[in-house]
């Protein structure tokens, strides 16, 4: 058997193909040449995952069961530890903001419910490829997949967490105002920007381990100078409010999903932050995974 490889690329830039048929004929070992032919191979990759979405649930509800293996409530610890945390911080920052509790608490678990998604999806994203290491050396499958693998285990996880905001709303007889359908297209685009951080923080820390403790801290960082814990409103009147929520992305993601449960009307300002942001996220997602697709196996 005969094996052919184009010179000037590197073994992690090729693509192997093998012909079926008689034992002479020849396997060809094709290299993307430019960035054209690189694309077309991402792009394949993410076609392929599209294509294995029941693999993908399957391995989503397998992390979740090995995770909390031996555990009585399983992922519900989770939720009955968010809504302790809930109630803790809910009478204790109503009193220091000098907030009515009926309107904090219903804040309070919005924010901290769906912060918690967007810090858990980008923990597990940087740990998208090499926590798969030893499925990925040992078959062949789309690279794509693990990070859509994070995206499926973290809405599923909070989906268990959303009983709490319910359990609040009920309580304080919070009614979600008529702009809450549009919580749909908001909630999509999470799901992609999701899927975009995964792919180019799974890239970044598979080559640079030393990413994730920054991430983390950026995380931690960003949550006390973004508006979870606290309302907007505080900063209304003083100019830092510019920076800290008008400029913040987190805040801008936060409000097209929290405002219209709230009752808020739409702020189409917010929505064009947060289309811009996510713009640039998938621009940096996509350029990222083309470049390094083919090396990600020897990273990990």
């Amino acid at each position: 058997m005969n094996m052919t490889m184009l010179p000037g690329r590197s073994a992690s830039e090729t693509e192997i193909s093998h012909i079926s048929g008689p034992a002479d004929h020849a396997v060809s070992i094709v290299a993307a040449h430019d960035w054209r032919g690189r694309f077309a191979m991402a792009a394949k990759d993410l076609l392929e995952t599209a294509q294995l979405w029941r693999l993908v649930w399957t391995l989503s509800l397998l992390d979740i069961r090995l995770r909390y293996r031996g555990s009585v409530l399983g992922p519900f610890w989770l939720t009955l530890s968010t809504a302790v945390m809930i109630a803790a911080l809910g009478f204790l920052y109503s009193r220091l903001f000098h907030t009515d509790i009926q309107t904090y608490l219903p804040f309070l678990s919005l924010s901290l419910v769906l912060w918690n998604f967007l810090q858990n999806m980008t923990g597990d994203g940087c740990t998208c490829f090499t926590s798969s290491e030893s499925m990925i050396r040992a078959m062949r499958m789309p690279l794509s997949l693990h990070a859509a693998r994070v995206v499926v285990r973290n809405i599923l996880v909070l989906a268990h967490n959303v009983i709490v905001i319910v359990a609040v709303f009920l309580i304080m007889g919070t009614v979600p105002g008529i702009y809450s359908f549009t919580i749909v297209p908001a909630f999509a685009l999470w799901v992609v920007d999701g899927f975009a951080i995964s792919l180019m923080l799974g890239v970044l820390c598979a080559r640079f381990r030393d990413i994730p403790p920054i991430v983390g801290s950026i995380m931690q960082i960003a949550f006390f100078i973004s508006p979870v814990i606290w309302s907007p409103t505080i900063l209304a009147h003083r100019g830092i409010g510019i920076v800290l929520v008008k400029w913040n992305p987190f805040y801008a993601l936060l409000e097209i999903m929290r405002g219209p449960l709230l009752g808020a009307r739409v702020d189409l300002e917010n929505w064009a932050i947060a289309l811009g942001y996510s713009a640039l996220l998938l621009c940096l997602a996509a350029i990222s995974f083309t470049r390094a697709r083919p090396r990600i196996a020897y990273w990990v």
